[in-house]
């Protein structure tokens, strides 16, 4: 695998035992629509009770978990740090722009956003089930196997960016020279265009930007030839359209 300078001595951040957990606590209770138990946490987390209480207990202090009747679902505090920052994770693209663009393509449209290593679809328009689903559950996917992961791996700091291909599955390692190669175009036009990484379907993809940096991607999806026939019409129809989304950044 062939790396640009800088790559080779990149290391990935320190992980911290009870940093991990904090987070995973706080994940679980935000999929938990109706609460959650104390045991039910320590189930998910697969740690037992005694450990999970202390973190639970500060997390209901802090304002991060809110707790009745004995069920923990999240507090007022996650609400909070976003109004302070004046955002929402992503601010400048709506629902009816998804539908424009659904509407004008004629395929699945979704908005993406990265935590950690995974690509997590946020909203979407499209009547095929298999993306309904995985939005509405916000199911992790892999950064490598997208376009609106290539887009959002591109944004990243080099640092996190060089980090995270390192660490990618052997099963994966061919996508990360692939990668490689069209990191440079990427970089310079916020755009992946049908990179064939997954076999379930290809994209075209463009960046959401706020202040310069990559927030989030918005894709349109269909199989490998679909999206190849059309590939330059899609380019041409997520280029048009992001200039009002930056255009809205830009005036909030």
């Amino acid at each position: 695998m062939v790396q640009p300078e800088g790559a080779t001595g990149a290391r990935a951040r320190a992980r911290h035992r009870t940093v991990d957990r904090i987070a995973s606590i706080l994940e679980c209770v935000a999929r938990a629509r109706g609460g959650i138990t104390l045991s039910e946490i320590a189930k998910e987390l697969s740690a037992p009770i005694s450990s999970v209480q202390g973190l639970v207990n500060g997390l209901v202090a802090t304002g991060y978990l809110g707790e009745h009747d004995r069920r923990y679902s999240l507090g007022s505090a996650p609400y909070l740090l976003n109004r302070l920052a004046g955002r929402q994770p992503v601010s400048t693209v709506t629902h009816a722009d998804l539908e424009e663009v659904h509407e004008r393509a004629g395929l699945t449209t979704v908005l993406s956003i990265a935590v950690g290593p995974d690509i997590f679809y946020v909203d979407y328009c499209s009547s095929d089930p298999r993306f309904a689903y995985l939005a509405e559950n916000y199911v992790r996917r892999s950064l490598i196997r997208t376009s609106g992961g290539w887009v959002l791996l591109a944004g990243m700091e080099k640092r996190d960016l060089w980090a995270y291909l390192k660490n990618v599955g052997e099963d994966e390692q061919p996508l990360v020279d692939k990668f490689f190669a069209a990191l440079p175009e990427i970089e310079q036009t916020g755009i992946c265009a049908s990179p064939n990484a997954s076999e379930q379907g290809d994209g075209v993809s463009i960046a959401v930007r706020d202040n310069g940096k990559t927030v989030a991607a918005v894709g349109v999806i269909a199989s490998h030839e679909v999206i190849t026939q059309q590939r330059d019409t899609l380019v041409d129809l997520l280029t048009e359209c992001s200039r009002s989304w930056d255009q809205r950044s830009v005036q909030w």
